[in-house]
């Protein structure tokens, strides 16, 4: 109940940020795809955060979200549309699925901010937790999650038991436990416009059931070479 509760929240916080949000609110599923590659062509050459390219290359997923929304006053919020790909048996990027983020948090707070951000998942445990436990993230989905970054809401990390670690380009993007209490929240109604019928994080991550050559610049711009 309490989880379903934090749910609903999150989900009308994450309706208000986007209204407030500038440019369209529904991206359409080729241009969010576009849009990782130009965060994760971003995020590699961003030298404050030398480590993202270390633990891509052994990545064993990652969730791209091109464009996170955070404001509020006092209780706030922060979430976006996005994309997860996984590797499949052979090491190799498979293609992605469509999620959305959306955290709260409680404090002192005012004003809003937008950012590129990206999750590494480094198990293949922390992938399936993901996609089996649909509005649950961090504990709650039985995995640890950190971000790295500097200052007083961030917190360089070099703990390599985490399962999923956060990287953005706005320092502090992440407050608090606002990343344990995410919800991720699977588009399926994304999936099927982009593959057809059927397609779904399962089959799409795990499986590897489904392709689209749409997604093929997305998935070389993941290799570190």
């Amino acid at each position: 109940m309490k989880n379903c509760r934090l749910t609903v929240f999150l989900l009308g916080a994450l309706i208000v940020l986007n209204a407030c949000a500038s440019g369209p609110q529904q991206p359409k599923t080729a241009a969010l795809v576009d849009a990782a590659r130009i965060a994760i062509a971003s995020l590699k050459v961003n030298d404050s955060m030398p480590e993202f390219r270390k633990m891509l290359k052994s990545a064993h997923g990652i969730m791209i979200f091109p464009a996170l929304y955070k404001a509020g006053f006092i209780v706030g919020a922060e979430g976006g549309n996005g994309v997860m790909l996984a590797r499949d048996k052979s090491g190799n990027w498979g293609y992605p699925a469509f999620y959305t983020l959306a955290a709260g948090s409680f404090g002192f707070q005012a004003g809003g901010q937008r950012a590129r951000a990206a999750f590494v998942i480094r198990s293949p445990g922390a992938v399936k937790a993901i996609i089996d436990h649909q509005g649950k993230f961090g504990a709650d989905a039985g995995i640890t999650v950190g971000r790295y970054g500097g200052g007083v809401e961030g917190s360089i990390t070099t703990n390599l038991a985490l399962d999923v670690v956060a990287f953005s380009d706005v320092l502090g993007l992440f407050g608090g436990a606002s990343l344990e209490g995410a919800a991720m929240i699977r588009r399926n109604d994304y999936n099927t416009q982009y593959y057809g019928r059927g397609a779904t994080p399962q089959s799409i991550l795990i499986d590897h059931a489904h392709r689209n050559p749409g997604a093929d610049a997305l998935r070389n711009a993941l290799l570190v070479r």
